[in-house]
């Protein structure tokens, strides 16, 4: 948190007390970065990790620049899935609600009629790209009106091939306008559109210090191909509150579903071959706690905040260091603790070793049996990480687990080894 107050950010009287009875009293460091160039109605480029605020980092200075009785709508919000956009208008409709300001979501798997006359009537629109067009091609709402543009996850959109949707869009808006652009990394393609997007745009680039992040542990399982799901299903028998689990393949997904299910484990697939209806009510399913598993692929994982995410299991490997702050920040988030599990075979070991070295968890990867190679060690930055705690790697690959700052931040972690040695097995967390 941040020693200075929205208020101080020069935030309104109105939005401040709407934002306290939410209890948000003090602003996020990515919040304090960006706002008081949002509320000067600069261009902004901001890299900031999954789980950091970034949403209220745009969203609470958009609502205090619109009026009631500016044209609707002034702001359009672009994000890449409908989980995303339907929680960013939840996250802000009460204080939109504060400066009379109507705010709607806009995504496909819905009746378009009814969703085209909201949208019409709303001061900031919070969309996916596909939708969007929908409309626009019907002339339910121009964007002439639009004053500021906000691209939320663009790295993830260019991902899931939406750069030709969000051009079109883009270019129905004014050209003088403010261009807020949001993303886990400003380099390649993504920096390349930022800088096409926005004008004199000023740059921010957030990683949480390791004090001020989440509080994770990170345990390293050795498990080849063949043992993952029993594997699996021992670590979902632990006492935990609900479970992500990623795979790397939609195919992938619905295979570990049925074989949950099979052994009475109940769990919902999410990703891209899912209608929108379907996604909405696993996610549901999920965050009510009628469903305690959720198995997803990266892409359709992007922008899930659901509360008491106890665990996060990698049954696949993430492919780099972003894959996987992007998975873990999906638990312990916003002061909360939480437990991620990667599954590591021969076969992937030396690229889990690499994410790892980056990440300076090389004991606990060390610790489920695994080597990390000698031309990682030390992780980036150089100097290798400070031993601490027991030895209590577990026969078969168990591994120990350390409570770490990295969190969805992906910072140089400190170790405090709480577990009992050879345990291997997590506490209930607190993550409610």
């Amino acid at each position: 948190m941040s020693s200075q107050s929205f208020a101080d950010l020069g935030v309104s009287r109105a939005v401040c007390t709407a934002l306290s009875q939410r209890g948000f009293d003090e602003p996020f460091a990515i919040q304090t970065k960006v706002i008081g160039d949002v509320l000067a109605g600069r261009d902004v480029l901001a890299k900031s990790p999954t789980g950091s605020g970034k949403t209220l980092a745009f969203m609470v200075p958009i609502i205090d620049r619109i009026e009631a009785t500016d044209p609707r709508p002034s702001a359009l919000i672009l994000a890449p899935t409908r989980e995303l956009a339907t929680q960013i208008v939840e996250a802000t409709y009460p204080i939109a609600h504060a400066r009379a300001l109507k705010v709607k979501a806009v995504y496909g798997g819905v009746g378009l009629e009814k969703q085209a006359r909201e949208a019409a009537k709303s001061h900031i629109i919070v969309a996916t790209p596909g939708r969007l067009e929908d409309l626009l091609q019907r002339r339910a709402f121009s964007l002439s009106g639009v004053r500021i543009l906000v691209l939320d996850e663009a790295d993830r959109m260019l991902d899931m091939g939406f750069k030709p949707a969000v051009d079109r869009i883009v270019a129905q808006c004014p050209k003088q306008r403010q261009t807020l652009f949001f993303s886990a990394t400003l380099d390649g393609e993504a920096g390349r559109i930022a800088q096409a997007f926005t004008s004199d745009a000023v740059r921010h680039e957030h990683t949480p210090p390791v004090q001020q992040v989440t509080d994770i542990e990170h345990r390293f399982v050795a498990v080849e191909r063949d043992e993952r799901i029993r594997r699996l299903i021992d670590e979902l028998r632990e006492d935990r509150d609900l479970a992500l689990v990623f795979v790397r393949t939609k195919r992938g997904a619905d295979r570990l579903v049925k074989r949950l299910n099979a052994d009475g484990h109940e769990a919902v697939a999410m990703h891209g071959d899912k209608s929108q209806r379907q996604r909405e009510k696993a996610l549901a399913s999920f965050e009510a706690g009628r469903v305690d598993t959720l198995v997803a692929t990266d892409v359709a994982a992007r922008g899930i905040d659901v509360d008491g995410i106890s665990h996060v299991i990698n049954f696949d490997p993430p492919e780099d260091r972003e894959g996987y702050v992007h998975r873990i920040g999906r638990t312990g988030r916003a002061g909360r603790t939480g437990i991620g599990i990667t599954f590591v075979g021969s076969e992937h070991a030396g690229d889990v070793s690499r994410i790892a070295a980056e990440l300076r968890l090389e004991t606990e990867f060390e610790a489920s049996g695994h080597r990390v190679a000698p031309a990682f060690t030390g992780g980036q930055g150089g100097g290798g990480r400070k031993q601490g705690g027991r030895s209590g790697a577990r026969q078969g690959g168990g591994g120990r687990s350390s409570r770490t700052g990295t969190g969805a931040a992906g910072g140089n972690p400190r170790s405090v080894h709480s577990q009992r040695p050879g345990s291997g097995r997590g506490r209930r967390s607190t993550a409610r």
